[in-house]
């Protein structure tokens, strides 16, 4: 299981390397599994070919990145279980499921949301940028996601699981600083407040 282990190292590592705030600094913070409570707010919107107005596009840019961050904070217990090489229980599996479901749901909402919709001038590059950002970091949790669903189903069977890190860490390239960098930079000059990025420390 050791194999195991180290992949999930590497993956707990390039979710720390998307954080503005070292890691370290969360640890007077952390969470068991069993206290973590599953976020019941996400970005929605049903809106199709409309004008939208700068308020509008603000506060759903705001409301987006407050459900990441609050994702993202209570994926993080089930992460640092599987960091320490250990196994979820069945019902932190559901929980982690949830969470993971609750993620897509999200990202997939605003993204149809900035493309279905016009948006005032320019914030259609820079919303796209926020999308594509989220959804890569995202792509992190979703392959892990799938890993353990697979890995608990070949195990079941006697399989030896294999494990394919390489397309998850694929999916991340657009998670850098360089681009975290115009986002703040963007939210700063549209004074849009949000928890994301550590920016409510």
């Amino acid at each position: 299981m050791r194999w195991i282990f180290y992949c999930f190292l590497i993956i707990v590592i390039l979710c720390g390397c998307s954080q503005k705030e070292p890691i370290v600094d969360m640890e007077d913070e952390i969470l068991s599994t069993q206290d973590v409570e599953i976020p019941d707010n996400i970005f929605t919107s049903e809106k199709q070919n409309k004008n939208i107005d700068e308020e509008e596009v603000n506060l759903s840019i705001k409301t987006y990145l407050d459900s990441y961050e609050e994702l993202t904070n209570a994926s993080s217990p089930f992460l640092d279980v599987l960091y320490e090489g250990e196994d979820l229980s069945e019902n932190e599996l559901e929980k982690f499921e949830k969470i993971s479901k609750l993620t897509k749901e999200n990202d997939e909402n605003f993204s149809n949301f900035i493309l279905k919709n016009t948006l005032p001038e320019g914030y259609q590059t820079e919303t796209k940028r926020i999308s594509q950002y989220i959804t890569s970091s995202n792509e992190i949790l979703y392959g892990l996601d799938d890993m353990l669903s697979n890995i608990t189903e070949d195990l079941n069977e006697g399989i030896i699981p294999e494990i394919n890190l390489g397309s998850i860490i694929s999916n991340t390239e657009a998670v850098n600083g360089r681009e975290q960098k115009k986002m703040e930079d963007f939210l700063d000059a549209k004074d849009i407040s949000t928890k994301a990025f550590g920016r409510d420390r």
